[in-house]
């Protein structure tokens, strides 16, 4: 049966777009989400390949924050893309993902630096970050419950170097997993973010000090990630202004301003950004002043009014995170202006299917029919 045609004030959700390298049939974004489901070996399974495939109808999956590196994981249950078993079980993932008809998906690269508990990592790693100041809060462990974060070591001049480098190889094992590009995750109070701001960056070497300085890491490192797999097939996402982790940045203007100005001239395929939670700041506008390429926006959009914000030109796609973690057919449920269900916050994080692959999709054809009843 033919698909119903998009609603007329929904309409330019369903324009197919170009970002960079990366075709997208429609311009819902499925936002990337921790969900905390990988094996025992910080791999994907067969969960994971499900879970994707069956939200395959977005214009761009964004997969969930993935560890670089062993030292750059933080959270229990949390993916890699860091060794030959972690590479190949992605590869199921993309070849499901791919068979069910998505047009274009990457992986996001998360190292979290200082936003860790050993308690979550190999005995081998390491928690390490620009300076040695550990962030106020806690997260969950599975051996040892609710834990507070590790005082991290702070990484000498040379090792910044390994650590671009590892981002470097994980993209190049994303590529070999079958991903169409990488989205470095430059948000939430992680590595990349902790070297952007003073209170987490106390350097005085060529990484830390004036802002110019605390912005090269997460420059070195995209322009590494597009030496790799060309920047057409890179991402950023950004969200000026988050406090969360324990982040405080007093000009989060300047501080984007200058890393989006320094950025610019790569020509990645797109910055993925938020609206900011500080009061008065249009996270949107600053990016658009300082960036020329494709803007995907975020952050508490439904439909109508992801329409509105693509019509009037703030972006060029919305993603999407809660309503496709409960409405995995969330691309027909706009097309057919459907209701959307809600999911279930105490599954968010918990291992197994229920929460995760087991939220129903609605009939597309016959609810089509129904709407033109």
């Amino acid at each position: 049966m033919p698909r119903s045609p998009a609603p007329k004030g929904l309409a330019s959700l369903f324009e197919p777009l170009q970002l960079g390298e990366l075709r997208l049939a429609n311009r819902i974004v499925m936002a990337p989400m921790t969900r905390s489901r990988a094996d025992a070996d910080d791999a994907p399974s067969e969960l994971h390949a499900a879970y994707y495939g069956q939200r395959a109808s977005a214009g761009l999956i964004v997969a969930e924050g993935t560890y670089p590196s062993l030292d750059g994981k933080g959270y229990c249950r949390t993916p890699g893309i860091a060794t030959p078993r972690q590479i190949e079980a992605w590869r199921g993932v993309t070849d499901e993902v791919r068979r069910r008809g998505a047009a274009s998906n990457v992986l996001q690269l998360m190292h979290v630096g200082r936003v860790a508990s050993r308690h979550n990592k190999a005995a081998s790693a390491e928690t390490v970050a620009p300076s040695a100041i550990a962030a106020r809060g806690s997260l969950y462990s599975d051996s040892h419950g609710m834990v507070p974060m590790d005082l991290p070591r702070a990484l000498h001049s040379a090792e910044i170097v390994q650590v671009i480098e590892d981002y470097r190889q994980a993209a190049l094992n994303a590529r070999a997993a079958g991903f169409d590009g990488v989205e470095l995750h430059c948000s939430s109070g992680y590595l990349p973010m902790q070297f952007l701001l003073p209170g987490s960056n106390q350097r005085n070497d060529g990484y830390g000090g004036s802002l110019h300085k605390r912005i090269r890491f997460a420059v070195e490192t995209l322009e590494a990630l597009s030496e790799a797999l060309g920047a057409g097939r890179v991402g950023l996402r950004i969200i000026p202004g988050n406090p969360y982790n324990d982040m405080q940045d007093d000009d989060p203007v300047a501080t984007y301003g200058a890393l989006l100005d320094a950025i610019d001239p790569l020509g990645l395929a797109y910055v993925q950004v938020s609206r900011s939670p500080q009061a008065g700041l249009d996270a949107f506008a600053l990016v658009r002043r300082h960036f020329r390429g494709g803007l995907i926006l975020n952050d508490s959009f439904d439909g109508a009014s992801a329409a509105q914000a693509l019509d009037a030109g703030l972006g060029e796609a919305v993603s999407f995170a809660r309503h496709f973690i409960a409405n995995p057919d969330l691309v027909a449920r706009l097309r057919n202006q459907q209701a959307l269900a809600e999911f279930d916050r105490a599954t968010l994080y918990t291992a197994g299917a229920r929460g995760y692959t087991d939220y129903p999709a609605l009939d597309e054809p016959a609810h089509a029919e129904e709407s033109h009843a």
